[in-house]
């Protein structure tokens, strides 16, 4: 389907533009409605301003086209329960308009419940497709060795998964996390601790960056707030997360600002890629049985 930008929000519409083209695992809302998102490999759209904000994206039309400092790109195709502000750059064409409500189901299902990862390729209009995640600078040679180390991994799991998240998610825990040979409440907890360490920690300490925060504070931040989830994450499977994150925190104090920017902005999209992921291949359906009461339902008691 076509989009066609229309002069809001013209940094982030200009960051994107120029990232592409990219492909990426396409994923759907889970509890906000009908809405579909991607990572994006677009390091700036994590702290890029927003010249122009919808109070509240329940109102925006159909096919209105989103980036979002979550390093998502987004698009509302139906109606919206979550209220909260959001920032347009586009909008699908009114002939696609078909297409976004076939695809929106699709995608569910493949989220949901079959599993079977679609993938998003969005590039200029008449152009050929592609894909390159970017390989940020450094030159303190640790800080470049590990943004190399970062870079290889995302490239490597961006399209297809990464092997520790898929036998996570098969039952295969080396440690045995999960009381009792239990293998949901991990994956519940994995999911609870990946998504803010990427959308919120490191997404968090790119923005406190780029807007002046002092290089001691954010080392203090940093140390503050990675290392416990990552440890965490390594115990339930994700050990080369935590490798990254040793490495991170012993080469910290080295690092200038523009240094410690790379890497970790580097560490975000790496983060997000895992958290993407994790949210594609978690057993959703497990929970079918469930079902929200409307208000005018009557309760049963036990």
């Amino acid at each position: 389907m076509t989009a066609e930008l229309d002069g809001r929000n013209s940094e982030l519409a200009d960051a994107l533009w120029e990232s592409l083209p990219y492909r990426s695992l396409q994923g759907h809302a889970l509890v906000a409605g009908e809405h579909l998102y991607h990572a994006a490999p677009i390091p700036s759209l994590l702290h890029l301003p927003a010249s122009e904000r919808i109070p509240d994206r329940r109102d925006a039309p159909n096919g209105t086209i989103f980036c979002s400092a979550l390093q998502h790109l987004g698009i509302k195709y139906g109606t919206l329960t979550e209220p909260m502000p959001a920032t347009p750059i586009g909008q699908i064409v009114e002939e696609d308009m078909p297409g976004l409500l076939e695809a929106g189901r699709a995608i569910w299902d493949s989220v949901y419940s079959t599993k079977k990862p679609i993938l998003a390729e969005v590039r200029r209009a008449g152009s050929e497709g592609g894909h390159r995640i970017p390989l940020l600078a450094a030159t303190d040679p640790e800080a470049r060795r590990l943004i190399h180390d970062v870079h290889s991994a995302t490239e490597r799991d961006w399209l297809s998964g990464p092997q520790e998240l898929a036998d996570l998610h098969a039952g295969v825990i080396p440690s045995g996390a999960g009381s009792f040979d239990t293998v949901l409440p991990t994956l519940l907890f994995v999911n609870g601790e990946t998504r803010p360490l990427g959308y919120a920690t490191y997404g968090g300490l790119v923005r406190a960056t780029v807007q002046g925060m002092p290089l001691e504070s954010l080392r203090h931040m940093a140390r503050l707030m990675v290392g416990l989830p990552a440890e965490f994450l390594g115990y339930c499977g994700l050990e080369r997360l935590w490798e990254f994150t040793q490495r991170f925190l012993g080469c910290l104090d080295q690092l200038d600002r523009e240094d410690f920017l790379s890497v970790v902005s580097q560490l975000a999209l790496y983060v997000n890629c895992l958290g993407g992921w994790n949210l594609h291949l978690y057993p959703w359906d497990s929970g079918d049985h469930l079902r929200q009461l409307r208000p005018d339902e009557a309760v049963s008691q036990p």
